[in-house]
């Protein structure tokens, strides 16, 4: 038998900063099983009394090979010697299949990694965009409680986990790449449409040059897709191997930072806040509808019944929530 987590314990190490006590709230946060899930809403309602400022979210996406790493890691190392806190969350819907995170972040940011003044975590998506909402937005509060004042969040590519993910951060940053022929080759309209500052990574050696003319066109690409938007997000390059252009990024994290101001973050944070309370109920409504005895009783005749052709999806739907309903009356 499992033995039980101390969660007091495990907070006062969080807030102290214990890396160990750290990784280990951020994977209890993760946890599907269900005793780890009460106490992780302890742990987190505990946390949430800390009363440190909010630390500055920042989304960083973009298509694979953009050097998202790279970047991360130069930016990074700035921030720790500037005297910031940084963490790192490498949101991985990549892992499906296997429930677990299949990235190796720590090989690629060999720096960061070692630095005292940074963590960095693969968070896996649990299956379901709802396992990325709760595992990330919950491991962001543990890394704020824990004192990072800085939260970056990495994904994997360009798809709907972007958007998840742009709905927990504070700004959400795309990185793009100078590429032969079509320059907006791989970025779709939706990803430009919520980005809030947009830098075009790899500007060094004969790329330069290329990547003057992609940020050009990704400007008037914007100024198209977003009209007359309050916010109008900055295109720049920069080089995450050189270090070229990454204090320019970051200034504009903080121009979009203080052009929400205190009540716009606010009212941003609240908004996320009320998004995700909905995104727990489906991910709580998922795993009930998994582990219902009333639907795993039906779950093979419906099955077989689907792949036989003899019941259409909507009356399997609806058999299997009629199964979900009638075992919690």
């Amino acid at each position: 038998m499992a033995r039980p987590v101390d969660v007091a314990a495990l907070v006062e190490g969080v807030r102290l900063g214990r890396r160990a006590d750290v990784s280990r709230a951020i994977t209890l946060v993760e946890s599907s099983r269900v005793e780890h899930r009460a106490a992780a809403r302890e742990l987190l309602t505990e946390l949430a009394a800390t009363g440190l400022p909010p630390a500055t979210r920042v989304g960083v996406s973009g298509v694979p090979g953009v050097g998202k790493s790279t970047f991360i890691e130069g930016l990074g190392t700035r921030l720790t010697a500037a005297g910031h806190r940084v963490g790192v969350l490498a949101v991985d819907p990549s892992s499906v299949r296997t429930g677990g995170s299949v990235l190796g972040d720590k090989t690629r940011m060999a720096a960061l990694s070692v630095d005292p003044s940074a963590f960095i975590r693969p968070s896996p998506s649990a299956g379901t965009l709802g396992g990325v909402a709760r595992a990330t937005a919950q491991a962001m509060l543990v890394l704020e409680a824990a004192g990072y004042d800085v939260v970056l969040v990495e994904t994997v590519g360009v798809g709907q986990s972007e958007v998840t993910v742009a709905g927990m951060v504070d700004t959400f940053l795309l990185l793009t790449i100078a590429r032969t022929g079509d320059q907006l080759q791989g970025i779709k309209k939706g990803i430009l449409e919520i980005a809030d500052v947009v830098a075009v990574n790899k500007a060094d050696g004969d790329h330069e040059a290329d990547a003057r003319v992609a940020a050009r066109e990704l400007a008037g690409a914007l100024r198209l897709v977003r009209g007359h938007a309050e916010w109008a997000p900055s295109v720049v390059t920069c080089s995450g191997l050189t270090g070229a252009g990454i204090d320019d990024v970051w200034q504009r994290v903080g121009a979009h930072r203080d052009h929400l101001g205190a009540d716009g973050l606010a009212r941003k944070r609240a908004g996320q806040q009320l998004d995700f309370t909905w995104a727990l109920v489906r991910d709580e409504l998922d795993q009930r509808l998994r582990s219902s005895p009333g639907v795993a009783a039906v779950r093979d005749d419906v099955r077989q019944a689907v792949l036989s052709g003899e019941l259409p999806a909507p009356l399997a739907a609806d058999r299997i929530l009629a199964a979900f309903d009638g075992a919690g009356t």
